[in-house]
């Protein structure tokens, strides 16, 4: 078979496997513990002063 022919059984193949769900894995979600901290920073003209005091 040359490049590029055309495979009937392989196409038919491939049509099969990928149109198959498997759903035999273990669909647990994990369970995270711990914290999260947000820090909102300084507010806009703080952090415009400390800008201007940087560039002289």
């Amino acid at each position: 078979m040359s490049m590029g022919a055309y495979d009937e059984a392989e196409h038919e193949r491939r049509e099969k496997k990928t149109s198959t769900v498997d759903a035999a894995f273990d669909d647990e979600r994990t369970t995270y513990q711990g914290k999260v901290e947000y820090d909102a920073g300084d507010s806009a003209e703080a952090l415009i002063d400390q800008f201007k005091q940087m560039r002289e």
